[in-house]
């Protein structure tokens, strides 16, 4: 029996070429279809969307909530609103509105209120959803506020430099927070577009790194990997990695001490973005006092 190829769990399959397995952001460029109703949980899509849409949603929830309340009371009838009159129906409509974002937020200012058992259930009703309705967008925005994240930043390109004797694959990383990570690990791997059995596969190779872990990153870190005679990467050159599409998959793990959390980042390095035969410049110096100064806008240049 074969020994099965590695697989991080990306898929062996090649059907057609795609952009790239992994964006630079981190998220996998892969979209789903088919999904049921019940897969869906708003709390994962609320916590992990952007902050404006986040907003927005917030913005728009509590604007539907008041103009379905609103729709309530207007239905009810003149009088079941005291202090709600207005010469227009539309005006009518907007103190019925306004007297629903008083009842929500449980403000009540006192120049409208309920008159008669039905526009108090109703008022009653609304206090409730407004409390439950604002404890969990409270609980939601905690969650957002609390969560750990990592904002660690790559160098724009990967390069391939000289190294000792020899030459090595290497990139930059830096962590763009004023928070200090810990055992930093990075894990890298090949990912290209092979013939086997006649057929395009893909084939994942793990690259054996110079120092695959560090203590501390307060500066930055060059992650590099050797290119010797044992390295997938020996004897290619950039056409060689065009032609097999080559991308490089990177997972930076670190321990957050503000949160006590393990922190993870992804990134990728496709072909087109691989220069040969650079270097990085320093992007840190010794000031008159004698204090190292990292210059974040430097990260990523090149000699």
């Amino acid at each position: 029996m074969p020994t099965p190829q590695f697989d991080p769990g990306l898929t062996e399959q090649f059907t057609a070429p795609v952009r790239r397995m992994m964006n630079p952001n981190g998220s996998f460029n892969v979209h789903r279809r088919g999904a049921r109703l019940r897969d869906f949980h708003p709390y994962l899509h609320l916590i992990s969307m952007g902050w404006t849409r986040f907003l927005l949603v917030l913005l728009l929830g509590y604007t539907v909530a008041n103009s379905l309340f609103a729709a309530v009371y207007y239905c009810l009838g003149r009088g079941h609103l005291q202090g709600a009159d207005a010469p227009t129906e539309f005006g009518r409509f907007l103190n019925d509105f306004f007297f629903s974002a008083h009842t929500l937020t449980t403000v009540g200012y006192g120049n409208i209120w309920p008159s008669g058992p039905a526009a108090n259930v109703v008022s009653v009703l609304e206090a409730l959803v407004g409390v439950l309705g604002f404890a969990v967008a409270t609980g939601l925005l905690f969650g957002r506020v609390s969560r750990p994240s990592a904002r660690i930043g790559f160098s724009r390109r990967m390069l391939v430099s000289p190294y000792q004797n020899g030459v090595a694959l290497e990139f930059r990383v830096v962590n763009r927070r004023a928070n200090d990570l810990m055992d930093i690990q990075a894990r890298v791997m090949l990912m290209t577009v092979e013939m086997r059995d006649g057929r395009p596969q893909r084939a994942y190779k793990p690259l054996a790194l110079e120092r695959s872990e560090v203590v501390f990153m307060p500066l930055t870190w060059t992650v590099v990997h050797p290119i010797g005679d044992d390295s997938p990467l020996a004897g290619s050159a950039g056409e060689d990695l065009r032609r097999l599409q080559a991308e490089v998959l990177i997972v930076i793990k670190a321990y957050d001490d503000t949160f006590s959390q393990t922190v993870v980042a992804r990134h990728s390095y496709r072909f087109d973005e691989i220069l040969w035969q650079r270097s990085f410049a320093p992007a840190f110096s010794v000031d008159a006092g004698g204090d190292l100064v990292l210059d974040l806008q430097k990260v990523g240049e090149l000699k």
